[in-house]
């Protein structure tokens, strides 16, 4: 007989609001609930992060770990396999469609990586014989090239060669796995991709290292047929001083530069965002905008604490304005929103990983309500139609359309008045629209 991991954990229904304590029930997300044409498991496609929720001992900086798990006790192969039978019986009773993994979250390492390869490879078996019977799938899958001493300075951006070509192998196997387990996306998180010091850097050659071992990848995913998404995620800080993939346009502007834009998209987190001095929805816009947006990490930060702490997404502001950005978007496509969170380290029980995972889920299914009454409201768009509606004729129009130039336009403001051109503004009424979301949020989920 199987082994349960969670007895006191039954399927999590949805409930509703009528009673508006928390518990093992969503208030918000009902997965096949119809929102703006589409289920809401299908606008959201939730996913579960194997190492914050089966490898995360909840220690931090200052103290050891405090979580106790149902695993505990168990070392090695034994407790990796332990894991991935407790991982499949949480997503069937969270109700979730995805999960995502590190190689060196699912399986310790050997001496060689031959050895490291073989213990994965055995993981990965046990997941495709989980997914053979149930309705989960991969998200994405990345690499973990920044915790072991080698990665001390970088993975593709290292001055070494051959910490470079140990990467270049490992993200082989990472792929070969993508393809085996039928990720959608394929994730490059450059945890020590950038410099400490520019004393003993040389920031160009090692950029122009790090964007051939992108195209390197790319090369290889179209070799074995691998169709997932390939995607680069932004983070500013923590633990480079200085990371070459700072933020959403220094990334875009990196993948232009190495030719990378039509290959690659981006995943973006709502805790990089905010240590990189930006919003989850700046982030999010930027990406849109471009045409590159491909998955998002869903939590949040401290606004009182400088790092990254990776608490589950509670915040119905931010996740209404990110899941606005995701309905302008018409979706993501074949990302999703990857719970890269982990609860609270005084929230230790096996039970406290479900009630985490079920706030960040209202949370956003929350947001996705409001998010999409916006829309349908035009509640900005009208807005905003309005404030640039100076470009839709006369000289604004002729800007837009290349036809002036700065003589032109000096010729046409040259005699006009202050008046008139303070006149020609309109107020922007921030705490107007502030207000209206206010509404919004609190009647759509009235």
């Amino acid at each position: 007989m199987t082994k349960t991991y969670f007895p006191d954990v039954t399927q999590i229904p949805y409930v509703g609001t009528k009673d508006l304590r928390s518990g093992f029930g969503f208030h918000y997300y009902n997965a096949d609930e119809e929102i703006g044409g589409k289920k809401m498991r299908d606008w959201l496609r939730f996913s579960v992060a194997y190492w914050h929720t089966f490898g995360q001992k909840l220690d931090d900086i200052f103290g050891d770990g405090t979580a106790i798990r149902p695993w505990d006790g168990l070392t090695g192969m034994d407790l990796a396999k332990a894991r991935v039978d407790a991982a499949f019986e949480f997503y069937d009773k969270l109700g979730v469609d995805f999960f995502c993994f590190h190689d060196r979250d699912i399986a310790p390492e050997g001496d060689t990586l031959r050895e490291t390869n073989k213990n994965i490879e055995t993981i990965t078996d046990m997941f495709v014989d989980y997914q053979k019977t149930s309705h989960m799938k991969v998200l994405w899958n990345t690499a973990n090239m920044f915790t072991n001493p080698r990665f001390v300075a970088g993975a593709a951006s290292s001055p070494f060669a051959d910490v470079f070509a140990f990467a270049a192998a490992q993200v082989k196997e990472g792929l070969d796995t993508a393809k085996k387990v039928g990720a959608e996306n394929y994730v490059f998180w450059g945890g020590r991709e950038g410099y400490e010091s520019l004393l003993n850097t040389d920031m160009k050659r090692e950029q122009d290292h790090l964007g051939e071992f992108f195209h390197m990848a790319a090369d290889y995913a179209k070799e074995i047929g691998y169709t997932g998404q390939l995607l680069l995620e932004p983070k500013p800080k923590e633990p480079m001083m200085h990371q070459y993939d700072f933020d959403a346009a220094t990334t875009i502007a990196f993948m232009k530069e190495y030719g990378l834009d039509g290959i690659y998209k981006l995943n973006l987190e709502a805790n990089h965002a905010n240590l990189a001095g930006h919003t989850y929805q700046h982030e999010i816009r930027v990406a849109r905008s471009a045409g590159l947006l491909g998955s998002l990490d869903a939590n949040q930060g401290d606004k009182l604490i400088g790092w990254d702490l990776d608490q589950f997404p509670t915040n119905l502001y931010d996740t209404t304005l990110a899941m606005y950005e995701v309905v302008a978007n018409g979706g993501l496509n074949h990302g999703g929103l990857n719970f890269d969170a982990k609860p609270r380290r005084s929230s230790f029980t096996p039970e406290d990983m479900f009630y985490a995972h079920i706030v960040g889920m209202d949370s956003f299914a929350a947001g996705l309500k409001v998010a999409v009454k916006l829309h349908e409201d035009r509640v900005f768009d009208d807005f905003i139609q309005d404030r640039y509606s100076s470009y839709d004729s006369g000289i604004g129009a002729s800007i837009e359309a290349g036809k002036e130039t700065f003589t032109s336009l000096n010729d046409y403001v040259i005699d006009k008045p202050q008046a008139a051109l303070r006149a020609a503004t309109k107020s922007g009424r921030w705490e107007e629209l502030e207000d209206t979301l206010n509404h919004y949020i609190i009647e759509t989920l009235h």
